[in-house]
């Protein structure tokens, strides 16, 4: 579907639905082609928890609490 400027403006919420249907539309100024809207790509990425596990170690002591004074100095 191809709209001009002025109609993409006036009726953007109706051209959102077309593109949500699955319909490209393209906006144009004076008949050439300028913006197309379409949907957005597929959302691929998959999260799966506890793929890190028994691959970070922290050693003993991590969690320790710190001596700010040592810590302003450099110490760390």
């Amino acid at each position: 579907m191809d709209v001009s400027v002025a109609d993409a403006k006036n009726h953007f919420s109706e051209l959102l639905r077309s593109v949500e249907d699955g319909e490209p539309v393209v906006i144009t100024r004076n008949g050439k082609p300028v913006a197309q809207l379409v949907p957005p790509p597929p959302q691929t990425r998959v999260v799966r928890f506890g793929t890190m596990r028994n691959r970070i170690h922290l050693r003993p002591g991590w969690d320790d609490a710190i001596d700010v004074d040592h810590f302003i100095t450099g110490g760390l």
